[in-house]
């Protein structure tokens, strides 16, 4: 029997770290042949090339997609998708996999979902089944319904699937696959590298010894022209209580732009000594950097997810992640500088959680390549409603 030929499209920093377990057991796997390919933003310089990591950790990439529109505006982000569905296409039509795999709900993933739908390929769907409070919410359900087989991260995700019309055999709960990477991590996960050695970045050096705080705040497609005065809402709670801090440039989403300019301004007009900026780090690296520090504070589903597993104490700000599961880690907050203190100091007060396994007990790259190897592969919806 020749082996399957399963294609991973990863489009953004994030979802390497969503799916690095799975690609790994995929390749590993005797029944199944791996074709990688990278697209948008994870292409990209200015968001960290996510590629450089995944040809170090010796993945052999099948094709590069490049199809980000510059802009930081809901214009890009559309257009951004219709480039992807016709070069991700011809990538298709010249790979010619059994199945593809598109991971989580970033806009980008329409791209992978409608391009391999149209062409009849069986279409395998990680982290469906979760409610949030933008536009990932309409990209994840409307995915959901264009795939074929179902990698999910909860049981209440398996639920949430099956009630939209999905038949439960080809739905699976494996957990997150990020887990297993904060699963190893929490086995081992002194920080064991020196972070302005590795990963360079910019602004002052602060001393870390004694604790930090990571921030990782995207802006929120519903409200992309707030997102320049929520950063700096959350940029003066940062630097009015001079704790080090290491803080990651948002992702290319609408609204990013604004981001980035509440930044650099921030840095021009303020004295911000104790602040360093990175692009990106290495998955394991940024675990074991997360796992040591004294609070994580922003919008990312890093906090959400890995920080529930590693007992890290989390700030929430906004309603980015609203109605997504979470653990007794997260405290949630609004873009107000004085909340924002508050909710910093009152988590790193507390310490570290117990850790949770709501997203997975760290074993889903496995469970994931083992089902793709057996589950029959349809590109066929029957009545399941």
């Amino acid at each position: 029997m020749s082996k399957r030929k399963i294609c991973v499209v990863i489009t953004a920093r994030p979802s390497y770290s969503r799916i690095k377990s799975a690609l790994q057991a995929i390749q590993d796997h005797p029944d199944l042949e791996l074709l990688l390919v990278i697209a948008a933003s994870a292409l990209l310089g200015r968001y960290g090339t996510a590629v450089k990591y995944i040809e170090k950790d010796g993945f052999q990439i099948a094709a590069k997609v490049f199809n980000v529109l510059e802009g930081g505006n809901l214009a890009a982000q559309a257009k951004t998708t219709g480039l992807g569905i016709i070069e991700l296409t011809n990538v298709f039509e010249n790979l010619k996999p059994d199945a593809v795999i598109t991971v989580a709900d970033r806009f980008e993933t329409m791209s992978t979902a409608i391009a391999a739908s149209y062409l009849n390929i069986p279409l395998v769907h990680v982290q469906g089944g979760e409610v949030t409070g933008n536009i990932d919410e309409k990209v994840r359900h409307a995915i959901t319904k264009l795939a074929d087989i179902h990698f999910v991260s909860t049981h209440k995700a398996k639920e949430r699937v099956i009630k939209m019309g999905e038949h439960a055999d080809k739905v699976f709960h494996t957990g997150c696959p990020s887990i297993d990477l904060a699963f190893e991590i929490n086995e081992n996960g002194k920080l064991d590298f020196d972070p302005y050695e590795r990963y360079g970045g910019v602004g002052q050096k602060p001393d870390y010894k004694d604790g930090y705080i990571i921030v990782m705040q995207h802006p929120v497609t519903t409200e992309y022209e707030e997102s320049r005065q929520q950063a700096i809402e959350t940029l003066e709670a940062i630097n009015q209580l001079k704790i080090p801090t290491f803080w990651f440039w948002p992702n290319v989403d609408a609204g990013s732009d604004g981001t980035s300019n509440a930044i650099r301004s921030f840095r021009e007009n303020n004295v911000i000594d104790h602040i360093h900026f990175f692009k990106n780090m290495e998955p394991y690296d940024f675990l074991k950097f997360l796992n040591n520090c004294k609070c994580l504070v922003g919008n990312s589903s890093v906090g959400i997810r890995e920080c529930a597993y590693l007992g890290v104490p989390v700030v929430n700000v906004g309603t980015r992640q609203n109605g997504r599961e979470r653990g007794d880690n997260v405290l949630d907050t609004e873009h107000h500088t004085s909340l924002i203190q508050y909710a910093i100091l009152k988590q790193v007060k507390h310490g570290k959680y117990s850790s949770d396994d709501i997203y997975g007990k760290g074993d889903a790259g496995i469970h994931i390549a083992n089902h793709l190897s057996k589950v029959p592969l349809t590109y066929h919806k029957t009545l399941n409603y």
